[in-house]
Protein backbone atom coordinates (compact mmCIF):
# COMPACT_ATOMS: atom_id res chain seq x y z
CA UNK A 1 0.00 0.00 0.00
CA UNK A 2 0.86 3.15 0.23
CA UNK A 3 3.88 4.30 2.12
CA UNK A 4 4.85 7.77 0.72
CA UNK A 5 3.19 10.91 -0.31
CA UNK A 6 3.25 12.38 -3.92
CA UNK A 7 1.65 15.55 -4.85
CA UNK A 8 1.38 17.99 -7.67
CA UNK A 9 1.14 21.72 -7.46
CA UNK A 10 -2.50 22.95 -7.18
CA UNK A 11 -4.37 26.02 -6.44
CA UNK A 12 -5.74 24.29 -2.73
CA UNK A 13 -4.69 26.17 0.64
CA UNK A 14 -3.47 24.54 3.29
CA UNK A 15 -4.21 26.78 5.88
CA UNK A 16 -4.09 23.85 9.29
CA UNK A 17 -3.10 20.72 9.53
CA UNK A 18 -6.37 19.40 10.82
CA UNK A 19 -7.11 16.25 9.63
CA UNK A 20 -10.55 13.94 10.42
CA UNK A 21 -11.24 12.25 13.17
CA UNK A 22 -11.74 9.13 12.24
CA UNK A 23 -10.48 5.38 11.99
CA UNK A 24 -8.77 3.96 8.92
CA UNK A 25 -12.40 2.27 8.02
CA UNK A 26 -14.23 4.35 8.68
CA UNK A 27 -12.48 6.92 6.25
CA UNK A 28 -12.30 3.82 3.83
CA UNK A 29 -15.77 3.35 3.80
CA UNK A 30 -16.68 7.25 3.81
CA UNK A 31 -14.67 7.59 0.58
CA UNK A 32 -16.36 4.46 -0.72
CA UNK A 33 -19.68 5.74 -0.19
CA UNK A 34 -18.86 8.76 -2.48
CA UNK A 35 -21.11 8.78 -5.55
CA UNK A 36 -18.06 7.34 -7.81
CA UNK A 37 -19.45 7.47 -11.40
CA UNK A 38 -17.83 4.84 -13.17
CA UNK A 39 -18.24 3.44 -17.04
CA UNK A 40 -20.02 3.36 -19.50
CA UNK A 41 -19.99 7.54 -18.43
CA UNK A 42 -18.00 10.50 -20.04
CA UNK A 43 -17.61 12.51 -17.36
CA UNK A 44 -17.51 16.70 -17.79
CA UNK A 45 -14.56 17.94 -16.79
CA UNK A 46 -15.64 21.79 -16.64
CA UNK A 47 -17.78 23.38 -19.51
CA UNK A 48 -14.79 23.05 -22.23
CA UNK A 49 -14.09 19.91 -21.79
CA UNK A 50 -14.89 15.85 -21.32
CA UNK A 51 -13.00 12.62 -19.97
CA UNK A 52 -14.65 8.87 -20.88
CA UNK A 53 -14.53 6.23 -18.28
CA UNK A 54 -12.71 3.27 -19.14
CA UNK A 55 -11.87 -0.03 -17.63
CA UNK A 56 -11.99 0.64 -13.41
CA UNK A 57 -11.46 4.45 -14.16
CA UNK A 58 -13.81 6.48 -12.06
CA UNK A 59 -14.89 10.43 -11.12
CA UNK A 60 -16.11 12.56 -8.58
CA UNK A 61 -18.02 15.69 -9.56
CA UNK A 62 -17.28 19.28 -7.79
CA UNK A 63 -19.65 18.44 -4.89
CA UNK A 64 -18.26 15.12 -4.35
CA UNK A 65 -14.71 16.51 -5.21
CA UNK A 66 -14.98 19.21 -2.40
CA UNK A 67 -16.12 16.16 -0.06
CA UNK A 68 -13.01 14.05 -0.74
CA UNK A 69 -11.08 16.99 -0.38
CA UNK A 70 -12.58 17.63 3.08
CA UNK A 71 -11.85 13.47 3.77
CA UNK A 72 -8.08 13.83 2.60
CA UNK A 73 -7.39 17.03 5.38
CA UNK A 74 -7.84 19.59 2.75
CA UNK A 75 -10.57 22.92 2.49
CA UNK A 76 -13.31 22.30 0.42
CA UNK A 77 -12.98 23.53 -3.38
CA UNK A 78 -15.79 24.51 -5.91
CA UNK A 79 -15.04 23.17 -9.77
CA UNK A 80 -12.74 20.35 -9.48
CA UNK A 81 -13.03 16.78 -10.09
CA UNK A 82 -11.24 13.59 -9.25
CA UNK A 83 -10.67 10.82 -11.65
CA UNK A 84 -9.30 7.54 -9.99
CA UNK A 85 -9.00 3.63 -10.40
CA UNK A 86 -10.86 1.76 -8.19
CA UNK A 87 -8.12 0.44 -6.29
CA UNK A 88 -7.10 4.20 -5.22
CA UNK A 89 -3.26 3.84 -6.12
CA UNK A 90 -3.36 7.23 -7.29
CA UNK A 91 -6.22 9.73 -8.10
CA UNK A 92 -6.08 13.07 -9.95
CA UNK A 93 -7.60 16.46 -9.91
CA UNK A 94 -8.81 18.68 -12.29
CA UNK A 95 -9.72 22.24 -12.81
CA UNK A 96 -10.08 24.36 -15.62
CA UNK A 97 -8.16 28.23 -15.64
CA UNK A 98 -10.01 30.27 -18.49
CA UNK A 99 -6.52 32.36 -18.72
CA UNK A 100 -6.91 32.65 -22.38
CA UNK A 101 -4.72 30.98 -24.84
CA UNK A 102 -1.35 30.37 -24.19
CA UNK A 103 1.09 30.73 -26.61
CA UNK A 104 3.46 27.23 -26.87
CA UNK A 105 6.61 28.85 -29.28
CA UNK A 106 9.01 29.25 -25.08
CA UNK A 107 11.64 27.92 -24.94
CA UNK A 108 12.47 25.82 -21.18
CA UNK A 109 14.86 26.32 -18.97
CA UNK A 110 15.06 23.31 -16.53
CA UNK A 111 17.79 24.90 -14.41
CA UNK A 112 16.45 28.45 -14.53
CA UNK A 113 13.15 27.45 -13.48
CA UNK A 114 14.36 25.24 -11.06
CA UNK A 115 16.34 28.15 -9.72
CA UNK A 116 12.91 30.36 -9.32
CA UNK A 117 11.16 27.91 -7.81
CA UNK A 118 13.74 26.95 -5.05
CA UNK A 119 13.49 30.89 -4.13
CA UNK A 120 9.97 30.82 -4.42
CA UNK A 121 10.46 27.59 -1.52
CA UNK A 122 12.81 29.45 0.32
CA UNK A 123 10.39 33.12 0.59
CA UNK A 124 7.56 30.40 1.55
CA UNK A 125 9.35 28.50 4.43
CA UNK A 126 8.50 31.26 7.21
CA UNK A 127 5.34 31.54 6.50
CA UNK A 128 4.77 28.08 6.46
CA UNK A 129 6.17 27.74 10.09
CA UNK A 130 4.05 30.87 11.49
CA UNK A 131 1.64 28.79 10.04
CA UNK A 132 2.28 25.63 11.48
CA UNK A 133 2.35 23.70 7.94
CA UNK A 134 5.28 21.24 7.00
CA UNK A 135 8.65 22.32 5.98
CA UNK A 136 9.14 20.73 2.90
CA UNK A 137 12.54 21.93 0.73
CA UNK A 138 12.67 21.99 -2.92
CA UNK A 139 15.38 18.69 -3.74
CA UNK A 140 15.65 19.06 -7.53
CA UNK A 141 13.49 17.62 -10.59
CA UNK A 142 11.63 14.40 -10.14
CA UNK A 143 10.58 14.84 -14.08
CA UNK A 144 12.15 17.69 -15.71
CA UNK A 145 9.63 20.01 -17.26
CA UNK A 146 8.51 19.00 -20.99
CA UNK A 147 6.51 19.69 -23.48
CA UNK A 148 4.81 17.99 -25.95
CA UNK A 149 3.81 19.74 -29.52
CA UNK A 150 1.48 16.80 -30.39
CA UNK A 151 -0.93 16.87 -26.79
CA UNK A 152 0.04 20.24 -25.99
CA UNK A 153 0.65 18.81 -22.42
CA UNK A 154 3.20 20.11 -20.39
CA UNK A 155 4.23 18.27 -17.57
CA UNK A 156 6.88 18.19 -14.57
CA UNK A 157 7.70 16.76 -11.47
CA UNK A 158 9.44 17.86 -8.36
CA UNK A 159 11.61 16.13 -5.28
CA UNK A 160 10.67 17.80 -1.77
CA UNK A 161 11.90 16.32 1.39
CA UNK A 162 10.36 17.39 4.73
CA UNK A 163 12.55 19.01 7.42
CA UNK A 164 11.03 17.21 10.06
CA UNK A 165 11.54 13.29 9.26
CA UNK A 166 13.30 13.12 6.03
CA UNK A 167 10.22 12.18 4.06
CA UNK A 168 10.65 12.70 0.60
CA UNK A 169 7.57 14.10 -1.62
CA UNK A 170 7.47 14.24 -5.61
CA UNK A 171 4.78 16.31 -6.88
CA UNK A 172 3.53 15.80 -10.28
CA UNK A 173 2.18 18.65 -12.45
CA UNK A 174 0.24 18.08 -15.83
CA UNK A 175 -1.18 21.25 -18.10
CA UNK A 176 -2.71 20.37 -21.17
CA UNK A 177 -3.41 23.51 -23.15
CA UNK A 178 -6.83 24.72 -24.83
CA UNK A 179 -8.21 27.67 -26.86
CA UNK A 180 -9.60 29.92 -23.91
CA UNK A 181 -7.41 28.81 -20.91
CA UNK A 182 -5.67 25.67 -19.34
CA UNK A 183 -6.81 22.24 -17.68
CA UNK A 184 -5.06 21.68 -14.57
CA UNK A 185 -4.16 17.39 -13.68
CA UNK A 186 -2.99 16.81 -10.37
CA UNK A 187 -1.28 13.50 -9.82
CA UNK A 188 -1.32 11.93 -6.85
CA UNK A 189 0.85 8.66 -6.48
CA UNK A 190 3.13 6.85 -3.87
CA UNK A 191 6.67 7.56 -4.96
CA UNK A 192 7.95 4.14 -5.69
CA UNK A 193 5.03 3.39 -7.90
CA UNK A 194 5.07 7.09 -9.31
CA UNK A 195 6.83 6.18 -13.33
CA UNK A 196 3.88 3.03 -13.42
CA UNK A 197 1.35 5.29 -12.24
CA UNK A 198 1.97 7.77 -14.85
CA UNK A 199 1.64 5.68 -17.26
CA UNK A 200 -1.71 4.81 -15.99
CA UNK A 201 -2.71 8.66 -15.69
CA UNK A 202 -1.19 8.98 -19.26
CA UNK A 203 -3.56 5.94 -20.41
CA UNK A 204 -6.42 7.29 -18.84
CA UNK A 205 -5.71 10.89 -20.72
CA UNK A 206 -6.47 9.06 -23.74
CA UNK A 207 -10.42 9.66 -22.94
CA UNK A 208 -9.81 13.15 -22.44
CA UNK A 209 -10.59 15.41 -25.17
CA UNK A 210 -11.56 19.42 -24.83
CA UNK A 211 -15.15 20.17 -26.39
CA UNK A 212 -15.67 21.38 -30.05
CA UNK A 213 -14.56 24.39 -30.14
CA UNK A 214 -12.41 24.84 -27.07
CA UNK A 215 -9.21 22.74 -28.33
CA UNK A 216 -6.00 24.89 -29.16
CA UNK A 217 -6.20 24.12 -32.45
CA UNK A 218 -9.30 25.87 -32.85
CA UNK A 219 -7.77 29.64 -31.92
CA UNK A 220 -8.69 32.36 -33.79
CA UNK A 221 -7.73 35.84 -34.23
CA UNK A 222 -9.48 37.96 -31.36
CA UNK A 223 -9.53 34.99 -28.57
CA UNK A 224 -8.35 36.33 -25.41
CA UNK A 225 -4.25 35.35 -25.13
CA UNK A 226 -2.78 34.87 -21.77
CA UNK A 227 -0.27 37.61 -20.92
CA UNK A 228 2.01 34.39 -20.28
CA UNK A 229 3.67 31.67 -21.22
CA UNK A 230 4.97 28.02 -21.11
CA UNK A 231 7.64 29.15 -18.14
CA UNK A 232 4.79 30.71 -16.28
CA UNK A 233 2.58 27.44 -16.05
CA UNK A 234 5.80 25.89 -14.53
CA UNK A 235 6.72 28.58 -11.41
CA UNK A 236 3.15 29.98 -11.16
CA UNK A 237 0.77 30.19 -13.78
CA UNK A 238 -2.05 32.78 -13.12
CA UNK A 239 -0.16 34.30 -10.95
CA UNK A 240 3.19 34.71 -13.29
CA UNK A 241 0.74 37.38 -15.52
CA UNK A 242 2.37 39.79 -12.98
CA UNK A 243 5.84 38.84 -14.32
CA UNK A 244 5.39 38.98 -17.96
CA UNK A 245 7.83 41.73 -18.90
CA UNK A 246 10.68 38.96 -17.11
CA UNK A 247 9.27 35.96 -16.51
CA UNK A 248 11.87 34.99 -13.76
CA UNK A 249 11.46 38.39 -12.03
CA UNK A 250 9.38 38.61 -8.74
CA UNK A 251 7.26 35.85 -9.08
CA UNK A 252 8.20 34.46 -5.12
CA UNK A 253 6.18 37.20 -3.58
CA UNK A 254 3.02 36.29 -5.71
CA UNK A 255 3.58 32.62 -5.27
CA UNK A 256 5.52 31.76 -2.27
CA UNK A 257 3.82 30.09 0.49
CA UNK A 258 1.10 28.21 -2.63
CA UNK A 259 3.14 27.13 -4.96
CA UNK A 260 4.68 23.96 -3.75
CA UNK A 261 3.43 20.84 -1.85
CA UNK A 262 0.38 22.25 -0.46
CA UNK A 263 -1.19 18.82 -0.58
CA UNK A 264 0.54 17.98 2.92
CA UNK A 265 -2.36 17.02 3.92
CA UNK A 266 -2.74 14.05 1.46
CA UNK A 267 -0.01 12.09 3.56
CA UNK A 268 -2.60 12.22 6.77
CA UNK A 269 -5.57 10.81 4.45
CA UNK A 270 -3.23 8.06 3.23
CA UNK A 271 -2.00 6.77 6.88
CA UNK A 272 -5.63 6.26 7.77
CA UNK A 273 -7.15 5.44 4.78
CA UNK A 274 -4.72 2.61 4.66
CA UNK A 275 -3.45 2.26 8.14
CA UNK A 276 0.16 2.92 7.44
CA UNK A 277 3.23 5.12 8.12
CA UNK A 278 4.01 7.32 5.23
CA UNK A 279 7.58 7.03 5.61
Amino acid sequence: MLKHLVTVLIVLFITTPAWPQQQPNQLARQVAALPWQSYPSVAALGSVAQISLGGDLRYLDPSSTSRFLELNGNPPRNNQYTVAPRSLDWFAIFSFNPSGYVRDDEQLDPDELLKTLRQQNEDGIAERRQLHLPILRLDGWAVAPHYDLQTRRLEWGTRLVDEADGTVTTNYTIRILGRSGVMNGILVSSPEDLNSNIQQFHTALRGFNFLQGQSYTEFRQGDRVAEYGLAALVVGGAAAAAASSGIMKGLGKFVGLGAIALFAAIGGFFKRLFGKRTT
